[in-house]
């Protein structure tokens, strides 16, 4: 349920990252799973290499 917020309005990484998948033409519930597995990624990530979350960093590019 974090992931519903933050893919549709609150975190502007994943928001972009949601629409991106939404304009090609992904189902809604599809690309939500595709936030969530990234979310759980980056999150992960940041735990193993004990850093703070920076949206710059994970900005699409």
């Amino acid at each position: 349920m974090p992931c519903l917020g933050a893919a549709t309005q609150n975190n502007p990484v994943l928001r972009a990252f949601y629409q991106r998948l939404i304009a090609k033409g992904k189902e809604p519930k599809v690309a939500l799973i595709a936030c969530m597995r990234k979310l759980i990624v980056i999150l992960n990530t940041m735990i193993a290499r004990g850093e703070k979350w920076d949206p710059s960093r994970y900005a699409l590019r």
